[in-house]
């Protein structure tokens, strides 16, 4: 994305991580926060005051301008960055960004050719258009939370910020494709993307299931998902991830640990999926006869798939992503981070982190005299 620029006026995680994930691929982004800055600085801890690990993490390799929206000035200088970017993003309501003259309408005015992108918590064609949301929120809507009570008895919200995430995935690729459309007609436009929509697909990949059809074949979920027995299996000594799942897989565990399993009603991959909870039951019995280490040894063996429970601090010190030199040091400020990087390959085009994260308007001096700069040059050629 070199010489694509960004002009970033979300906040929290949703927009922020899909601007991280341009910033990463070579995209200017100007990030414009407020006088009080990004509430996520704040949201946790960090070794130098507003600069939380939440925020370097989604907001490396970005420029960082205070603009205070509320006054008529800093509003000339975000139309002026406006005129020469490629992107708008915002993660305002819709109301809130036309009152202040930022609304699709109003930028594309400045530049014809913008893709604007909108990120919402609920699409505004909706009666919730207008409604405030958080992950903790969407997981709630969108099903999540109640999958989660029928695999533990009661309403849980899933261990990791999910809803903020594949939203914020959305919104790249939908800026992307945005950008790709301009690329071939010439056309800017106006992008939308909600967290509620976002999740509801995400979870209806395969939860629609029976649902799908009209009339419904059954109720919606995904039964193997949803199976109360699907779980880490305990063994001798701790704990194992293992899918003995398609065909093959059973056929190769059975003949090496229960051949007794061989002609009974449970030798096809769609008799097991009629009965998941129970053949995920009779694993658990059997998985409880070895240790840890020597099913890993096993499984290994019959290329079943199979990984340890590992501690997110523990992901630091993975002999895998360690080799692929999946984390990238930085030195900033507040010493070396040490920043999960770009999980994608690419052989010619790759991406890396470009720097360490802005501290509150560090660049707005830099961006300011970028402006002043580019001002003279339109003048010099006016001139010409």
């Amino acid at each position: 994305m070199s010489g694509i620029r960004v002009i970033d006026l979300t906040s929290m995680v949703m927009g922020p991580y899909s601007t991280q994930i341009m910033a990463d691929m070579g995209a200017d982004v100007i990030k414009v926060e407020p006088p009080a800055g990004d509430p996520t600085r704040y949201v946790s801890t960090g070794a130098e005051p507003g600069m939380s690990g939440v925020f370097l993490n989604v907001n490396r390799g970005k420029r960082s301008i205070v603009l205070d929206l509320r006054t008529e000035p800093d509003k000339a200088t975000l139309r002026k960055l406006i005129e020469s970017a490629d992107v708008f993003i915002h993660s305002m309501r819709g109301k809130a960004v036309a009152k202040l003259g930022f609304a699709y309408d109003d930028v594309a005015a400045i530049n014809p050719g913008i893709v604007y992108t909108n990120c919402y918590g609920y699409s505004r064609r909706g009666p919730d258009g207008d409604m405030p949301a958080y992950d903790d929120t969407i997981q709630a809507e969108c099903g999540l939370v109640a999958a989660q009570q029928m695999l533990t008895g009661d309403p849980d919200y899933i261990g990791t910020i999910m809803a903020d995430k594949v939203a914020g995935l959305t919104v790249l690729y939908a800026t992307v494709m945005a950008l790709f459309h301009r690329a071939r007609t010439g056309e800017g436009q106006e992008v939308e993307v909600g967290m509620f929509e976002t999740m509801a697909s995400f979870l209806l990949v395969e939860h629609a299931d029976r649902a799908i059809f009209e009339p419904p074949l059954g109720p919606a979920g995904y039964h193997r998902a949803l199976a109360p027995n699907r779980k880490p299996y305990r063994t001798r000594d701790g704990f194992i991830s293992a899918l003995v799942y398609n065909d093959k897989h059973w056929k190769a565990f059975v003949d090496a640990v229960q051949p007794e399993w061989a002609s009974d009603e449970l030798a096809t991959l769609e008799q097991r999926a009629r009965r998941i909870n129970t053949v995920y039951g009779l694993l658990a019995d059997t998985f409880l006869e070895r240790t840890t280490g020597e099913w890993q040894e096993l499984l290994r063996e019959l290329h079943i798939p199979h990984a340890p429970i590992r501690t997110l601090d523990q992901l630091f010190e993975s002999e895998h992503l360690n080799a692929v030199g999946f984390f990238e040091r930085i030195e900033t400020s507040g010493g070396t981070i040490r920043f999960p990087g770009v999980p994608t390959w690419f052989s010619e085009s790759p991406g890396k982190v470009h720097g360490p994260t802005p501290v509150l308007g560090e660049h707005t001096d830099e961006i300011l005299a970028d402006l002043e700069a580019q001002a003279g040059d339109v003048n010099s050629g006016a001139a010409l």
